[in-house]
């Protein structure tokens, strides 16, 4: 746990007063919880404006949350609350659960229970004094419009990018006091979970300011079916959280999703190479390359995709990497080559000679191309030299899920000697559109001093 600066008080026992009343009451580690979620500072403001909880399933987060969101929402007329989830279903199926909580006898005279909205998309659940609470998928882009939020809370926040909490925060500008809260389980390879990540790394690190940050977690290196890892993981085990519920979890999920899912194990092995707040701070929706200095095939592992990535050099000099071309098979890539040389050309395709894509250099030199083999040395300075681009911001690149996608799940290869690649086993996603803007980079930068010039400038 990690703890803002400046705490004096808590609003937590009038919290906890007003919940008694309407008939809840919390765990321990609750209680506890809860009085640090409503820390607040010397000027009674709550301390932690951020508050990120990496906690795994079947604990009860849904309830405590839920608890403080309805005591916030009697004590405090006109308030707005807005629940979101990435997905309809998982939003659909929080409403539902405090739906059936806001039925509780106590409860009840203080919800406009006639007033509660079911109708897909716009679930809401209304109370007598003005305030509300809507529930919403973050994938639906349905809240937008609304302002003056006064607790905005990120289900599913190992799936949240910067794009989608960029069109969230603005809600809570009109607000008083607000708050987010963040809830999830740690990101998987795959998922596009930077805003975790980065504030998790922040808080580690002790950068964070007016941030809240707890992990609930076994030990890394705990065995799935270690009892006590269980207990460790999960505080409502096993007086609520019953071994049916997680001998459940561990049927359905593998021994990895377990880990990460129901015991909340990071796996620090699953970090990329730079991070992911780099690679975002290097988006640029009207980034461009006004000249292009070079292209690069790759291919993955089983041949099912194959991706063209390009570079080329800004109006300001900045290079701009771009994975242009990603499809299905390898058919269409020569073809495809043929056209980008036409029109940009002429220019270089960059292969790596020891990766699938070899087999098409015969090919790409027989349609008239121009090939660079890069060799196990060249592909160990590429991704270094991508590395260091990132960390230097000497690149731009704009919006694309399938690039993002593999800069967060890439793992490393060791080449020998400290030299690494992208590792296309070792990654556990689909790396063609990385490994293709690096090795474009890479004959872009280091392969063109006839053509126009590539600056490293910020």
């Amino acid at each position: 746990m990690v703890l803002p600066a400046g705490i004096v008080s808590t609003g937590y026992p009038s919290v906890r007063e007003t919940c008694r009343a309407v008939g809840i009451t919390f765990d321990p580690w609750q209680n506890d919880l809860n009085r640090c979620i409503l820390a607040k500072t010397e000027d009674g403001l709550l301390a932690a404006d951020t508050v990120v909880l990496s906690i795994a399933r079947q604990v009860g987060k849904t309830f405590d949350i839920g608890a403080i969101v309805f005591a916030v929402c009697i004590a405090n007329p006109d308030t707005t609350v807005v629940w979101t989830a990435h997905r309809f279903k998982v939003s659909r199926e929080t409403f539902n659960q405090l739906r059936a909580l806001a039925k509780s006898p106590k409860l009840t005279p203080h919800i406009d229970y006639d007033a509660i909205t079911t109708a897909a998309g716009n679930e809401t659940i209304p109370f007598r004094n003005g305030s509300r609470i809507i529930f919403a998928a973050r994938e639906r882009g349905a809240i937008r419009g609304f302002t003056k939020v006064k607790i905005l809370i990120l289900d599913e926040a190992q799936i949240l990018t910067h794009a989608a909490l960029a069109d969230l925060a603005p809600t809570m500008n009109q607000a008083e006091d607000p708050q987010i809260i963040l809830m999830g389980t740690p990101p998987k390879p795959t998922d596009p979970g930077e805003v975790f990540t980065d504030l998790r790394s922040d808080a580690l690190a002790g950068d964070s300011q007016g941030l809240l940050y707890v992990e609930f977690s076994a030990e890394p290196g705990s065995s799935p079916d270690d009892r006590e890892a269980w207990r460790q993981a999960n505080p409502s085990y096993p007086a609520r959280t019953s071994d049916r519920a997680i001998l459940r979890l561990r049927k359905l999920l593998s021994d990895e999703d377990f880990l990460r899912e129901a015991l909340g194990i990071w796996d620090s092995s699953a970090r990329a190479f730079f991070s992911v707040a780099s690679w975002v701070a290097l988006e640029d929706i009207d980034s461009r390359a006004e000249s292009v200095q070079a292209f690069a095939v790759e291919v993955s592992l089983d041949r099912s995709v194959a991706a063209i990535g390009m570079a080329g050099a800004r109006l300001d000099g900045v290079v701009h990497v771009e994975a242009i071309e990603q499809h299905r098979g390898t058919g269409w890539v020569v073809a495809r080559c043929q056209e980008l040389d036409a029109a940009h050309g002429p220019t270089v395709f960059a292969v790596d000679g020891g990766g699938p894509a070899n087999s098409l250099i015969g090919d790409l030199e027989a349609a008239g191309l121009k090939v660079v083999v890069a060799q196990t040395r060249d592909v160990g300075i590429a991704c270094a030299g991508f590395v260091d681009a990132v960390e230097q911001r000497s690149l731009r690149h704009g919006p694309q899920p399938e690039l993002a996608s593999a800069v967060v799940g890439a793992k490393k290869r060791p080449l020998g000697d400290g030299a690494f690649a992208f590792g296309r086993k070792a990654s556990g996603v689909d790396i063609s559109a990385l490994q293709a803007v690096t090795l474009a980079h890479w004959a872009a930068t280091t392969h063109l001093s006839d053509m126009s010039p590539i600056n490293n400038v910020w």
